[in-house]
């Protein structure tokens, strides 16, 4: 049915480009003022110059510029760069503007980032986040420049290799095989693809894709059966008051994994957290009369909250005790407790870009996943523990309040990206100048509960997002115990020296000074051993042959002795052979002169012998060495080679 609209109108198209395009008399939206700045800037950073014309130069004058301003103005918004979702598109935008500053521009270095600091000035009226943000903006795309930039030549040269065995097609595996290696979006592949009048076999590319999923699919599959019913009702969640209930079941199944048999129950009242938020799902048992039945997880499934178990009790109409492993809950309290004190020092340390990207809370420790473009510093670390530990020493009351959401909000609750609210959340507060978030995990009552908050991680997980793993309570005084053990242990096998760190600075010297010696008369007689073969060397076919074994040389020293070697002789080929730690080394050394003249070759001849000591090697034409497991194949490895020239 078409109903007729209460104003009619055509759309013209006449967008804010397009409309000053007129207004400015251009022939092209580029011309204008709106992009003439930016490609101005482009001209300075790449060298080149633009001239409006069709040339594909131009073309990638054009595609950074408006590219730029597609990627700038999103992450901003604080989406970041990723693998799925709309993440994907920013990264595959801005994949296809390097791509063409690599290609036509001939910059093999980060350009977008440079572009930041002009977008986010001309933009300042209209869209101030990109100046407040401006810093972290230029961190954020130039590390997905720099991490493209990595793959990106090897993966054109892949694909030039294809197009040039394949001019009209890239198969559907190739075009899966960039996506997956070298991290070039389909539609990349596509559009370099159609510059060379090829296409890509997306239905291969689509299977392709399908299999690596159903792959990924059937190494976690889980087969369930129906749902026996046993009592009618909703379930009601009494974790957050109490650590046992007197339940019934409502209903259970039994499930396989990987081959193993366990049981899905569902309560009508559990004190049994199910996994959500990154805090793990409790442990515990179901007492039903005399039979105990091991709780092992307890996760979230449309809605319900389903206990993993080993079994069902004999009788499952029979009421329950359900209790949980009140020792685990309380160390995982405590590690979610501290990521919400470890969350607000971090913005206040590093800046409130900072944003929650995951984390995982357990009894053992905690691992908080952030948005930030560089490695966090020793001293910021210091900074964020010393923060950390003073709002535990100031023993906060940790309060839980049930809000609307806007009222919530309103209050300065942080909300994750991405994640979904009902109207009424539950707001968890740690004096709230300092910590206020949106939360359904369990909590202490109290930040002193915590006792103490170690860092004891910071490592990089992805592009723009950095991992903290820390600890508190008793895991944080074990872990300051094992470390304290180990520092006393150093200091007793250094004899107690006064000055610990002078100690290691002295042995490290000493030890540096005893490695270079050590190396020095490892080369000393590499010289004289290359001299001496030289001086012993048989001639075959105007060919100096050397074939020696030496005892207990491991490959180093050989390929010394290859090295030296050209000082000693000119026309030759040399073999070592030598037993080191039980394994047999070989190396094999052709003259330049001997390679082009005789068509010999160092690589080819390691391997014509690697199977004579059940292993192999590689090198190239001048120098090759090999290892394997027989050492009683060696004495046969010489005449091999003496049988080759």
């Amino acid at each position: 049915t078409l109903d007729p609209l209460p104003a009619k109108h055509v759309d013209t198209g006449m967008g804010f480009e397009r409309l000053v395009r007129v207004l400015q008399k251009k022939k092209s939206n580029y011309d204008t003022d709106i992009f003439s700045n930016t490609i101005t800037e482009i001209e300075k950073i790449s060298h080149q110059k633009y001239e409006g014309s069709q040339s594909r130069k131009d073309i990638a004058f054009r595609v950074i510029a408006d590219h730029i301003r597609a990627v700038v103005f999103p992450v901003a918004d604080g989406q970041l760069p990723s693998n799925t979702g709309a993440g994907y598109v920013i990264r595959r935008i801005l994949r296809r503007a390097v791509r063409y500053y690599f290609t036509y521009l001939d910059v093999k270095e980060p350009l977008l980032f440079k572009l930041v600091p002009m977008i986010a000035q001309q933009f300042a009226e209209v869209f101030p986040e990109a100046i407040r943000q401006q810093d972290f903006l230029e961190k954020v795309i130039h590390e997905e420049e720099h991490s493209f930039l990595k793959t990106l030549d090897s993966g054109l040269k892949r694909l030039d290799q294809i197009l040039l065995e394949n001019k009209d097609l890239v198969k559907g595996d190739i075009a899966f095989e960039l996506f997956d290696t070298y991290g070039f979006p389909v539609d990349l592949t596509q559009l370099i693809a159609s510059e060379n009048k090829a296409t890509v076999d997306m239905k291969g590319f689509a299977d392709c894709m399908k299999q690596q999923k159903d792959r990924s699919r059937a190494a976690t599959q889980l087969t369930t059966g129906d749902w026996v019913e046993v009592h009618e009702g909703d379930t009601v969640f009494k974790g957050y008051e109490v650590m046992e209930t007197q339940s019934r079941i409502l209903k259970y199944r039994r499930i396989q994994s990987q081959g193993k048999n366990a049981f899905q129950i569902v309560l009508d009242q559990t004190p049994f957290y199910a996994e959500s938020g990154g805090q793990v799902g409790d442990t515990g048992t179901l007492t039903s009369g005399d039979e105990v039945i091991h709780v092992l997880d307890t996760k979230k499934e449309n809605n319900l909250i389903i206990h993993y178990a080993d079994k069902v009790p004999a009788d499952p109409e029979q009421s329950i005790h359900a209790k949980i492993d009140t020792e685990k809950r309380r160390a995982t309290m405590l590690h979610h407790s501290a990521t919400h004190l470890l969350h607000a020092a971090l913005r206040k340390v590093l800046g409130t870009h900072v944003a929650q990207k995951g984390s995982l809370v357990n009894a053992d420790y905690l691992r908080f996943d952030f948005s930030h473009f560089s490695k966090v510093t020793e001293e910021e670390l210091l900074e964020i523990e010393r923060i950390v530990n003073q709002h535990i020493r100031k023993n906060d009351p940790v309060q839980i309040e049930l809000l609307p959401k806007e009222k919530a909000l309103q209050k300065g609750a942080m909300a994750l990206f991405g994640e979904k609210y009902g109207d009424t959340v539950r707001v968890v507060s740690m004096d709230e100048r300092f910590s206020v978030e949106l939360c359904g995990g369990t909590h202490v009552a109290r930040t002193g509960d915590l006792g103490y908050f170690k860092i004891t991680a910071e490592t990089a997980v992805g592009a723009g997002v950095r991992r903290i793993e820390a600890l508190t309570g008793d895991a944080a005084e074990r872990y300051l115990g094992k470390e304290l053990h180990t520092l006393n242990e150093i200091k007793t096998r250094l004899k107690n020296p006064k000055d610990l760190l002078k100690a290691l600075d002295t042995l490290t010297d000493e030890n540096s000074t005893l490695k270079k010696s050590a190396e020095r008369m490892a080369k000393e007689r590499a010289q004289a051993l290359a001299k001496q073969f030289a001086e012993n060397a048989q001639t075959l076919n105007s060919v100096s042959f050397i074939g020696a074994s030496l005892d207990d040389a491991d490959t180093q020293m050989l390929r010394e002795i290859c090295i030296q070697l050209k000082t000693f002789s000119k026309d030759y080929v040399m073999v070592l052979t030598s037993v080191h730690n039980g394994k047999a080394v070989v190396a094999i050394t052709v003259s330049e002169s001997i390679q082009k003249s005789n068509s010999l070759d160092a690589g080819k001849l390691i391997k014509s012998i690697s199977s004579l000591i059940n292993g192999g090697g590689g090198g190239n034409g001048l120098l090759a060495t090999a290892g394997g497991q027989d050492t009683s194949g060696l004495n046969k490895v010489i005449e091999s080679i003496r049988g080759q020239l």
